[in-house]
């Protein structure tokens, strides 16, 4: 894939994004109930590795448009209210695993799951940190706390889900892209 390519906004984006986007909010919404050990409302969810799944094989802006409308809408429906730094902070994360479609060519092949699992984890580690830290900006928490209380957590849970969900999810999704002969 080229690079204009990558960053192609079409139908197609916006149409992916918002599938990204039901799935990441309701599955966020499922599980939005299990707390992670921290100072705030981090919580565990499985469905990063569906976030990062959907930037990795449809490229950046759906994951952008899947985390970014994903977060609002989960948040929405557990009561969460509406935190805008943590919503672009998911779309962050959905965004930078877009980045390995230069990259990946079969979705089977450890090779290409390792670059995704990577990007993954950069994406995470980058839209919990912005989160966080704007946390502390608008929010008044220390640096303890935003550090300690929030993006450690998050970045640990993300990043185990992901480890274990993604290279599942990208070997079921090549198995049907092949039948289909795409």
């Amino acid at each position: 894939m080229n690079d204009s390519k990558l960053w192609e906004f079409k139908t197609r984006q916006v149409v992916y994004g918002a599938i990204g986007a039901a799935l990441y909010g309701v599955l966020s919404w499922l599980t939005n109930v299990v707390p992670l050990p921290a100072a705030g409302n981090i919580t565990f969810r499985p469905a990063v590795a569906v976030l990062i799944f959907f930037g990795a094989a449809f490229g950046p802006w759906v994951g952008l448009i899947a985390g970014l409308v994903g977060n609002i809408l989960g948040d929405a429906i557990s009561g969460f209210g509406f935190w805008w730094h943590w919503d672009v902070g998911n779309g962050i994360m959905g965004l930078i695993p877009g980045l390995a479609m230069l990259m990946i060519r079969d979705y089977r092949k450890p090779r290409d799951i390792s670059i995704a699992v990577g990007f993954g984890i950069v994406g995470i580690l980058v839209g919990m940190l912005f989160a966080s830290v704007m946390e502390k900006l608008t929010g008044g928490i220390d640096w303890a706390t935003a550090i300690g209380g929030y993006w450690v957590p998050a970045s640990i849970g993300n990043t185990i889900v992901t480890v274990i969900l993604l290279p599942i999810l990208m070997v079921a999704y090549q198995a049907v892209v092949s039948r289909r002969g795409r």
